[in-house]
């Protein structure tokens, strides 16, 4: 079988499958891309017309949704213990924590970065701002669901933590932090310091360094 060939920015939403995939142990071809790759890299737009990052090529299986090729990355080669599965304790949640991290969380974050971080010209910061503050609302779920417990679901480090992980990073990374309360900032700081983690982080810095060589 071939491996899995993902392609992405790096730091980009993308990190959440390479993530996953150093977490389940499943050998990748990553290839990083210039951001944004609809621009600097056009021949990417043959494989993805969406443009987007990241996306997931499996032989005949073509996923663009980060939490859902992480999810594919978990259970490829079936249940392992960073997916809950059908009947297990927690199942509900977990669907609910994976999916609202994108929807919910990561998307005020992109609507901020977009016009108070890639577009200032445009005099669109207002809306941006407005955004940033949904953003650290929508924050109380995760902060009240962590209260009692150290991962979201099942009292185990799951696929639901990297991908509501993820945006604590990148909120960090964006100039989003000073909204995130502090037990989330120690949530974080604990998964960023997982091996795998570093090992995703890392592979991705290597290829966006290779670009500019």
């Amino acid at each position: 079988m071939s491996k899995p060939i993902l392609y992405t920015c790096a730091r980009s939403r993308g990190l959440r499958a390479t993530w996953a995939a150093e977490e389940a142990g499943v050998d990748i071809d990553l290839r990083i891309l210039p951001f944004p790759p609809r621009y600097l890299a056009p021949e990417y737009m043959a494989i993805n017309p969406l443009g987007t990052v990241p996306m997931l090529v499996d032989g005949e299986t073509q996923l663009t949704e980060s939490c859902a090729i992480a999810q594919y990355l978990a259970t490829r080669g079936g249940y392992t213990d960073l997916a809950i599965a059908p009947g297990e304790r927690d199942y509900g949640e977990y669907c609910d924590f994976t999916y609202h991290a994108d929807a919910t969380i990561t998307f005020p974050q992109t609507v901020y970065m977009r016009f108070c971080l890639f577009e200032k010209d445009k005099g669109l910061q207002e809306a941006g701002l407005a955004y940033a503050k949904w953003f650290h609302k929508r924050l109380i779920k995760v902060e009240q669901r962590l209260a009692t417990r150290q991962y979201l679901c099942a009292d185990r480090f799951t696929v639901a933590d990297i991908c509501v992980g993820y945006a604590l990073i990148l909120a960090q990374s964006v100039g989003l932090d000073d909204g995130v309360p502090e037990s989330l900032k120690e949530y974080r700081a604990r998964l960023i310091e997982r091996p795998a983690y570093r090992r995703a982080y890392e592979r991705e810095e290597a290829g966006r360094l290779a670009l500019k060589a």
